[in-house]
């Protein structure tokens, strides 16, 4: 018989037949028959790749979750694996962050690498605006703009307050100009809002100082050098609650508000740039309906892939996921 590939077929898989019955390793059964193994070892890759492809293997714990992964990514084509993960995570199934990798890969669900290399930049750089961590919510609140343009209604400027400890986004305040009573504006939203979560004023919370008699601040703004944040108006603003302290970045230093900054990133990339704003009345309702989510139910990878609301009230530890383990989905 001729050869196929560099050996003969039919003697090889006689071969072939006795050695595997016999269950004898190649190298003993070629010194056995007398044929060279280099030879052997030959005709046994060329009948391998004459073979069909192998598998596919079975795949449970990615069938598994394919239908939470698909449902959770076809809702936020903007998230990425992880907080998709996180996702099915709440939901109660045990599944790895690398099977909801390989499933939104299958399913052409993964974000472009553009994007993802976008975020990442937002990301650098975050050193603090303040000795030391906050150790709780309401400590320290970071302050900015942030400017998006309607297919209609021209420019319109976006401020809040974010707290740096739990990530929790304050109300947004939308004007067309940006200056300091747009930025008071922004911070007493925010001590509204926390007024209305938490029952009581902030100045409550101030300690009095045994030597002056005076209330010691509890919250600390952050903002940067912006003419806003630099008016006479906003420090005189800042001077009638004693419960706030301002501190302001150092120049050409943006990281330092960095928490802030990226907030206004995600609320532009996952909800405000997907489709066409026409005016600042829909502007006002996409930012408003982002905060309730972002606060309530998008996961947070920097607090554990806990909720922001749940951190700030003090419902999860943002250094350990408060996820809810119901179910455990299959691994082999």
């Amino acid at each position: 018989m001729e050869e196929e590939r560099g050996g003969p077929a039919g003697p090889f898989e006689d071969l072939e037949v006795i050695r595997t019955e016999a269950g004898m390793p190649t190298t003993r059964f070629c010194k056995l028959i007398g044929v060279p193994e280099r030879t052997y070892r030959r005709w046994q890759a060329n009948a391998k790749r004459a073979l069909p492809p192998k598998g596919p293997w079975p795949k449970p714990a990615r069938e598994a979750s394919r239908a939470l992964v698909v449902k959770h990514a076809g809702k936020k084509p903007e998230w990425g694996h992880r907080k998709v993960w996180a996702m099915v995570r709440h939901e109660g199934h045990v599944v790895s962050q690398a099977t909801v990798l390989r499933t939104m890969r299958d399913e052409g669900l993964l974000l472009p690498t553009e994007y993802q290399k976008q975020r990442r930049e937002l990301a650098k750089d975050r050193r603090a605006a303040f000795a030391k961590n906050p150790t709780t919510p309401n400590q320290v609140w970071q302050l900015d703009f942030s400017e998006f343009e309607t297919t209609q209604g021209g420019i319109w400027r976006i401020a809040g307050c974010r707290d740096w400890y739990s990530k929790y986004e304050y109300p947004f305040h939308i004007s067309p100009t940006g200056n300091q009573h747009d930025a008071i504006a922004a911070v007493e939203l925010a001590l509204a809002e926390y007024e209305a979560i938490f029952g009581h004023p902030l100045r409550d919370l101030c300690e009095i100082d045994e030597e002056t008699g005076e209330l010691l601040p509890v919250v600390t703004i952050v903002t940067d050098n912006g003419g806003p944040f630099r008016s006479l108006n906003f420090q005189i603003f800042i001077a009638s609650h004693p419960e706030l302290r301002h501190v302001r970045t150092r120049k050409n230093s943006p990281g330092q508000n960095g928490s802030r900054e990226r907030g206004f990133g995600t609320l532009k990339y996952e909800r405000l740039f997907l489709d066409d704003i026409p005016d600042v009345l829909t502007l006002s309702e996409r930012a408003e309906d982002y905060r309730i989510e972002y606060n309530d139910t998008r996961p947070h990878e920097a607090i554990s892939w806990n909720r922001p609301a749940e951190v700030h009230l003090g419902l999860a530890d943002p250094t350990i996921p408060n996820f809810e383990i119901k179910e455990n989905l299959p691994t082999t």
